[in-house]
């Protein structure tokens, strides 16, 4: 079951309090939130195309980023090795990220190629250490001398065998901004000077974003686990979060935003919350990474093995969400938009210990949009 809003999320009124009173004598069913606005529908905004292989033979790839060139570098998680797919499928190596301590959930996870690249040569990955999670910067030869030695631009990100977030992306500013999780312990997300339960945004050089609503690196914060950032035409930002037992969800992040977690699961948290935009149940998403094309939000999710699409009305609101590829391909981890916005690229995440590998595993899928 989904639920969609079409009503700023930050914003309660006195009828919304009464239905979640209402809801929490009654019992909520499982799925069902209580958001204010009225949902719209909405329409599909691309008819996606058959699938097929660009690359296979990959182990657990999490982050991908194109170069300008239309190949990519995907980040694979245990091992630390980073590859090179170029748009007709052939791989090559492009190094090895030192100092990866694969825990877990935690390893080498995203990646994020500077948006001046090549004058600003630099690709940015986020991972785990035995001691944290942290942001380092590489530079990158595509002419055969492949990364160079990471320079640290933020360390001290908590980390755990799970909740490490890990999703790093440019925004439309030019900053970079870093999905986080709480390191299993839900205090992080509610303090504004951990860097844990939070989206972050800092400077290509590591210095907090000046306008920052708290002074340091904190963004947004009350979040569990996040793995996906997408902005759509606007500018308007979107995370995508995992849900502890009932509720994914994903979120219209503004700065300084309170998301509720721990102290809410969903919506329904009052004036001091911001509901999200779009729920699911954990079984329907665990919702990894996202991309905005053609007018949709677009969410792979892990347990859910499914590829959703949010349609994106405007104003903050969204339609109702559509699944694709449902059990075809099993868990979906990355999810990014093709140079150009005519498809998308998917990675899969059967070998990461929790899914059901298949001959080609783990992979990375084209998936066109008619």
């Amino acid at each position: 079951m989904v639920h969609t809003s079409t009503a700023r999320p930050a914003l309660r009124t006195l009828s919304a309090l009464g239905a979640l009173l209402l809801l929490s004598a009654c019992g909520t069913p499982e799925g069902v939130t209580t958001g204010t606005g009225e949902t719209d529908p909405g329409t599909t905004a691309s008819e996606p195309g058959q699938p097929e292989d660009v690359a296979t033979g990959l182990e657990v790839p999490w982050g991908v980023a194109f170069l300008p060139d239309g190949s990519a570098l995907v980040a694979q998680r245990d091992s630390a090795d980073v590859v090179r797919v170029a748009d007709d499928g052939s791989v090559t190596g492009a190094g090895t990220v030192p100092g990866v301590s694969p825990s877990g959930e935690g390893g080498l996870l995203g990646l994020a190629v500077d948006p001046g690249f090549p004058e600003e040569p630099y690709v940015y990955a986020y991972y785990t250490t035995d001691s944290d999670n942290r942001i380092s910067r590489m530079e990158y030869d595509p002419d055969g001398g492949g990364l160079g030695e990471p320079e640290t631009v933020l360390d001290g990100i908590p980390s755990a065998s799970t909740h490490n977030g890990g999703r790093i992306e440019f925004g439309p500013d030019g900053l970079l901004y870093a999905g986080t999780g709480d390191a299993g312990d839900p205090r992080n997300s509610q303090d504004t000077g951990s860097l844990g339960g939070k989206v972050l945004r800092l400077t290509p050089d590591g210095e907090p974003a000046p306008d920052n609503p708290f002074g340091n690196y904190t963004y947004s914060y009350g979040h569990r686990n996040v793995q996906g950032l997408a902005w759509d035409g606007d500018g308007s930002l979107y995370a995508t979060e995992f849900g502890q037992n009932r509720l994914d969800e994903v979120n219209l992040i503004e700065p300084g935003d309170n998301y509720g977690w721990p102290e809410v699961e969903g919506p329904g948290g009052g004036d001091e919350y911001v509901d999200p935009l779009v729920t699911w149940t954990t079984a329907e998403a665990s919702p990894s990474g996202a991309a905005f094309v053609g007018g949709s939000l677009w969410v792979a999710g892990l347990r859910g093995e499914r590829l959703w699409e949010v349609p994106l009305t405007g104003g903050g609101g969204a339609g109702e969400p559509v699944a694709h590829l449902e059990g075809e391909y099993g868990r979906l981890r990355t999810v990014v938009a093709v140079p150009g916005g005519d498809g998308l690229w998917l990675g899969t995440s059967n070998l990461d210990g929790r899914g059901e590998p298949r001959d080609g595993d783990d992979r990375i899928l084209r998936l066109p949009l008619e």
